[in-house]
C-alpha cells in the first residue's frame, strides 16, 4: 500500500482501512511474523510492573495500553497530557492523573502477562491518527501523516530497507566508494549492502562515528532526544541518559554497524585525498592513503561524500599561538594523557562545545579561564543530563509500541515548529533586538531564565545576555550547569578580545595577562569550507571547491552538475537549525541516492519524456548530473527562502552558519515535510543522463 493511499485512507474512511500491529515478511510468499515493536514477552511481577511504570512517559504508556486493549475509550475521557514540549522526556498530565493511569495500567499489563503477552490486535488507520491527535493535543495534519507513519514503523518494516538493483552482473560492475563512516556514510553503507552494489567506505578515523568518534572532550553529548536521535530501523531501549554522552554514541554506531555487516567494507585509518572524474572510462578514481603514508587509487562507479560540515577543526589566528609551552589541542581532538587536576586552563570559545567543556571540567581544574567572543542565547533543558531509569528501558523492550510512540513523542515538538517562528517581519522594529513579536516574546523568555539563574551579580549578567536576536545563531540547552559553572569562584569569563597568546598565558587587548598552564580551543569548525581539503574534479577539469568558493550549492543537497555520479549526504543546504535530526535527514539524502543509482544500474527503469525522448538510455552503463537550470533554481529560493529568516539578519555578526560576505549555504529553509517529500525518490526529468 503506498504512503499516498495511506494518508487518504486515514481521512475519507475508505471500507479497508490500513492497520498497524503486525509485521509482513516482503517476497512472493509473504508471511505474517510477530511484529519487533509489539512487545517482548516477559514475567515480571505485579511489584516489578507498578516500580517500573514509576519510571515511564504516562501519556506514552496510556497509547500503549490501547494497543493491548484495542479499546480506545481509554483516550477518550478526562484523561489526557496538557500537550507536548520541546525536550520533555515524561509528558505533562497532573500527578493524580499519572497515579490514576498507573493504577489502571497495573490491571490491564498483568492480565495481558497472564495470557502469555500474546501478539495485538492491528489498529486501523483513524484510531492511530487520533491517538496522534491525543498525544500532541493538536490535529496532526494530513500532509504530515505519511511522514509521521514512516517515522514510527508501527508496521514493524523499515520502510527505507532497498531491494537488490539490477541483475548480479550490473551490479558486479557497480562498485561505490563512499568517503566517511560517521552517521551518514554507515547508513550508506547499510543501504549499498541491502541493494547488492560492491562498495567500500573510506574513514580516516580508526573507528566508526564521524563526530561521535571524534569528538570525545569531556561533557560531549547529544542535544536532540536519543530516543529520536537513532536510525528509524534501529531504535535502541538502551541509552542510559535522554541525551547520550559521545561513548555511549560511539558504542551504537558501533553495534549497528557489526550487525548490519558492514564493518569488512570499510577501511579505517584511510584518508581521501581527492577524487577525479574520468570521461573515457565513466568512473571516479579516487585517491586515498593509508596511515602509513601509502597512496592508492580506487575506481568507482558511483562516489558518495558523507564527510559532513563539521569535522575540520578550525585554528583561530592568534599571534604567538604556537608559542604557548603547555599542553594545547583543539576540543575535537583532545588530548586524554593531559591530566587538568589542579591546572589553570585557558579555553579560548565558548560555543555549543565550549558550552558543554567548562561544566564539567570546573570542578577538577584550578582555574578555568574562558574566553568567549559572543554570548549564547540558551533555552532550558531540565532533562538533558537525565538518567533513563530502568522502567523507562524496561517498557520499551516489553510494552507493545511503546518505545514507536515515545520517539513520536520526541519528535513531533521539534517537526517544523520552530521554523516560523524563524521568520524575520520585515516592518517589525529595531531589528537589532528581535525580528518579530514571536522573537521578542522568545527573547523575553530566554532572559528570564538567564536572570533568575545568574541572580544578583549585574557584572555577569552583562557578559551572558546576548544583544541579538534570539535564535539567530545555534540556541543551545541548559540545565543550570553552564550558568551555574560561571558562578564559581575558581571560574572567570573573558569577553574582551584576545590581543595575543604567550608562553604560559594568554593576553587581552586591554593588556591583562590570564595565566595558563593548558590552552584548549573550543573554536568549531570549517563549516563553510565544505569537502576541504579533498579536491574532487569532475568534468572538463573542473575543481569543485574551486568552482563553489564560498558559496556551496547542490541540488537538493545532494547532487552538482558536471559531477556525474557523485552524490552528498550532509551536502550544501541541509544542516537543520530549526528542529529535525540530521540522522532524519541522512534517511532522506540515502533513499534519494539509493533512487538514483537504482536508475543507473536497472536495465530498464524507466524514465520521464523530455523534449520528445526518454529521460534515460536503455542499459545500465549510464551516468546522470543533475540539470544546469534544475541547479540554479534550487539555489536561488533556497538562497531566497533563507534570507526570510532570522539567521541571515545583518545584526549576527560572528556566526558560523556565515561566510565571510554574511550570507549563509550550510542550512536548510525548508519543512521537514516538505525536504521529506522532494527526496521520495528522484525525477528522472531533472537529471541529464549520458
Amino acid at each position: 500500500m503506498s504512503h499516498g493511499y495511506l494518508a487518504s485512507a486515514l481521512y475519507r474512511e475508505r471500507p479497508s482501512l490500513p492497520t498497524f500491529g503486525y509485521c509482513v515478511t516482503p517476497g512472493p510468499k509473504a508471511s505474517i511474523m510477530r511484529n519487533p515493536h509489539a512487545g517482548e514477552p516477559f514475567d515480571a511481577s505485579d511489584d516489578a510492573i507498578a516500580e517500573a511504570l514509576l519510571d515511564v512517559s504516562i501519556p506514552t504508556l496510556m497509547l500503549s495500553l490501547v494497543h493491548i486493549t484495542g479499546d480506545p475509550e481509554l483516550i477518550r475521557g478526562p484523561l489526557r497530557p496538557a500537550g507536548l514540549f520541546l525536550n520533555e522526556v515524561q509528558g505533562f498530565m497532573s500527578e493524580e492523573d499519572k497515579a490514576t493511569v498507573r493504577a489502571l495500567a497495573v490491571g490491564i499489563i498483568t492480565d495481558w502477562r497472564d495470557r502469555g503477552c500474546p501478539e495485538v490486535e492491528p489498529l486501523g488507520g483513524d484510531l492511530v491518527h487520533e491517538m496522534m491527535n491525543w498525544l500532541t493535543g493538536e490535529e496532526v495534519p494530513e500532509e504530515y501523516l505519511p511522514l509521521v507513519l514512516e517515522e514510527m514503523g508501527l508496521d514493524g518494516r523499515d520502510a527505507g530497507q532497498v531491494e537488490p538493483l539490477g541483475t548480479p552482473e550490473a551490479r558486479r560492475e557497480f562498485p561505490v566508494v563512499v568517503i566517511g563512516c560517521g552517521e551518514s556514510g554507515l547508513l550508506a553503507g547499510i543501504r549499498l549492502k541491502e541493494a547488492g552494489l560492491p562498495f567500500t567506505i573510506v574513514e580516516k578515523n580508526a573507528g566508526v562515528g564521524g563526530t561521535w568518534f571524534e569528538n570525545s572532550y569531556p561533557g560531549a553529548r547529544v542535544d536532540v532526544g536519543n530516543h529520536f536521535y537513532c536510525y528509524t530501523f534501529e531504535p535502541s531501549d538502551h541509552w542510559s541518559e535522554y541525551f547520550a554522552r559521545q561513548p555511549e554514541l560511539q558504542r551504537y554506531f558501533t553495534t549497528v554497524m557489526e550487525r548490519h555487516g558492514v564493518t569488512d567494507h570499510v577501511r579505517f585509518s584511510t584518508e581521501v585525498l581527492g577524487a577525479t572524474w574520468d570521461e573515457g572510462e565513466h568512473r571516479w578514481q579516487v585517491r586515498v592513503r593509508t596511515a602509513d603514508g601509502t597512496e592508492e587509487t580506487l575506481v568507482a562507479r558511483a562516489v558518495i561524500s558523507a564527510v559532513g560540515q563539521l569535522n575540520r577543526p578550525f585554528i583561530p589566528d592568534l599571534p604567538g599561538l604556537d608559542t604557548f609551552a603547555g599542553p594545547a589541542f583543539h576540543s575535537a581532538r583532545w588530548d586524554h594523557s593531559v591530566d587538568l587536576a589542579g591546572r589553570r586552563v585557558a579555553m579560548i570559545g565558548a560555543g555549543a562545545t565550549g558550552f558543554q567543556i567548562a561544566p564539567t571540567i570546573a570542578p577538577v581544574v584550578g582555574n578555568l579561564t574562558i574566553f568567549q567572543r559572543t554570548a549564547q542565547w540558551m533555552f532550558p533543558n531540565p532533562n538533558y543530563h537525565l538518567a533513563v531509569g530502568e522502567g523507562m528501558r524496561w517498557a520499551m523492550r516489553h510494552l507493545p509500541f511503546y518505545g514507536r510512540w515515545y520517539r513520536f513523542l520526541l519528535f513531533w515538538p521539534g517537526c517544523d515548529k520552530g521554523l516560523e517562528p524563524a521568520r524575520v517581519d520585515p516592518d517589525y522594529p529595531d531589528q537589532q533586538r528581535a525580528v518579530s513579536e514571536v522573537n521578542e516574546f522568545t527573547r523575553q523568555m530566554f532572559s528570564q531564565w538567564i536572570i533568575d539563574q545568574v541572580g544578583d551579580d549585574p557584572d555577569l549578567l552583562a557578559k551572558v545576555l546576548p544583544d541579538y536576536p534570539a535564535t539567530g545563531k545555534r540556541t543551545l540547552q541548559d540545565n543550570g550547569a553552564w550558568l551555574g559553572c560561571l558562578k564559581r569562584e575558581n571560574v572567570e569569563l573573558v569577553r574582551t578580545p584576545i590581543a595575543r597568546v604567550e608562553a604560559d598565558a594568554v593576553v587581552t587587548t586591554d593588556g591583562i595577562r590570564h595565566p595558563a598552564d593548558v590552552l584548549v580551543l573550543a573554536t568549531g569548525f570549517r563549516a563553510t569550507e565544505m569537502l576541504a581539503p579533498m579536491a574532487v574534479i569532475g568534468r572538463n577539469g573542473v575543481d569543485l571547491t574551486d568552482w563553489w568558493g564560498e558559496r556551496p550549492a547542490a541540488h537538493l543537497g545532494i547532487t552538482v552538475p558536471g559531477f556525474p555520479n557523485f552524490f552528498l549526504m550532509y551536502g550544501p543546504g541541509t544542516n537543520l537549525a530549526h528542529g529535525g535530526s540530521l540522522i532524519f535527514h541522512s534517511e532522506c539524502q540515502i533513499r534519494y541516492i539509493m533512487g538514483c543509482l537504482a536508475l543507473l544500474v536497472e536495465d530498464d527503469p524507466g524514465g520521464t519524456p523530455s523534449g520528445g525522448q526518454r529521460a534515460v538510455a536503455p542499459g545500465p552503463a549510464r551516468t546522470m548530473e543533475p540539470r544546469a537550470d534544475v541547479y540554479d533554481a534550487w539555489h536561488e529560493r533556497t538562497q531566497a527562502e533563507i534570507r526570510t529568516l532570522v539567521w541571515s539578519q545583518p545584526s549576527i555578526r560572528h556566526s558560523f552558519f556565515k561566510n565571510s560576505h554574511g550570507e549563509i549555504h550550510g542550512l536548510s529553509p525548508w519543512r521537514l515535510v516538505d525536504y521529506w517529500n522532494w527526496t521520495r525518490q528522484p525525477d528522472p526529468a531533472e537529471f541529464v543522463f549520458d
